[in-house]
């Protein structure tokens, strides 16, 4: 016999009042994630931002990014760990926002779930709610959405945007770079969201090592190196910016640092790089060592110890080595810019990481 029950949405596998639920246990969260020029809160159809500060700019350019944390979330989804993906989230979208100089001032989310559990979903959006607070930006709004039938019930995925603004004389780019330019490093705080799918095929498929086993050369277990959150540099970078002459920045994302940087090397210049300068954190050489992963692999597909670059004129290096030190992080002087001779890309890695 047919079935003649009356269809409903929640027949269908979408559970609306979960989704309230999941509302009314984000929204403390979302508070502790405001700038003055936001108005209004949370549950309305848009997110309201008070443009008229713009008016103290001469003539303000805003900047805008789109990002997602790639497949690190099937990390989150196996340990059941919730709370620090959405701060890879904001990573990924406002370190790409502060590159051109811009001062992240707000953000929006996209949870896509297989099925809406509330306390899950409430802890994503904390972690999106603090990593906004490091970041110096609001989160203005968002959407969950539930998708039965194509996501398993525990299957999730978050994706970001964000806007900032700069002032149009102060953007930074390709055009600021000079001859003799020294390249800062800025430490990554680990994989950062990028590689994902190298890093678990080797380590979880062909090595099958366990989330939970201890890593004697990671000193902790294997799913807590690959949850570290990505570090946010978007106040480091305009705490720089404040303090000393930047010429530009590069967010080490995918493609790894050659690549990256390359982006934003003017034509007629070069960067180098010297590997010796610094040592990459252990999980590098555990990817590379496990999987037999070529180093010329390994770098164009992770960061391998850098998160970020500033370039910025040699009498500045002083001072941004200072001000990055004051704000605990971790930077050196890793190359220099150069005039670009024959068969020269636009930025290149020389000699062998420190032991």
């Amino acid at each position: 016999m047919p079935d003649t029950t009356g269809a409903s949405y929640a027949a269908a596998g979408v559970d609306i009042e979960a989704g309230d639920r999941a509302v009314e246990l984000m929204k403390e969260w979302v508070k502790k994630a405001q700038r003055p020029e936001v108005l209004g809160g949370l549950g309305g159809f848009a997110g309201l931002f008070d443009a008229s500060a713009l008016k103290n700019y001469e003539r303000p350019l805003l900047a805008s990014a789109t990002d997602g944390v790639g497949t690190k979330v099937d990390i989150a989804r196996q340990l059941g760990v919730y709370d620090s993906i959405g701060h890879d989230l904001v990573a990924m979208v406002m370190d790409d926002i502060v590159v051109c100089g811009a001062e992240p001032l707000f953000m929006t989310d996209y949870i896509c779930v297989g099925k809406v559990h509330p306390e899950r979903v409430a802890a994503i959006v904390k972690g999106i709610a603090e990593g906004c607070v490091l970041a110096g930006c609001a989160l203005v709004g968002g959407e969950t959405a539930e998708h039965p039938g194509l996501l398993g019930e525990d299957d999730f995925d978050v994706a970001g945007a964000g806007t900032g603004v700069v002032e149009a004389d102060r953007l930074l780019g390709a055009d600021r770079i000079r001859t003799g330019d020294a390249v800062i490093a800025m430490a990554s705080s680990g994989l950062h969201s990028n590689g994902y799918s190298l890093v678990r095929h080797v380590l979880l498929n062909q090595a099958g090592l366990a989330l939970d086993a201890h890593i004697e050369e990671l000193g902790r277990t294997l799913g807590e190196e690959l949850l570290e959150p990505t570090k946010i540099y978007s106040l480091d970078c305009l705490a720089l910016m404040r303090t000393t002459e930047v010429h530009a920045f590069s967010h080490i994302t995918g493609g790894g640092l050659a690549a990256n940087l390359a982006r934003v090397i003017p034509d007629d210049l070069h960067a180098i790089v010297d590997r010796s300068t610094w040592s990459p954190a252990p999980i590098f050489d555990l990817v590379g060592r496990t999987g037999s992963v070529e180093r010329l692999e390994l770098e164009k597909t992770l960061n391998m110890g850098v998160g970020m670059i500033a370039i910025v004129p040699q009498e500045s290096v002083d001072v941004a080595l200072a001000t990055l030190a004051d704000r605990g992080v971790d930077a050196w002087v890793a190359g220099e810019i150069t005039d670009r001779g024959e068969h020269l890309t636009g930025a290149a890695l020389i000699g062998d990481y420190a032991s």
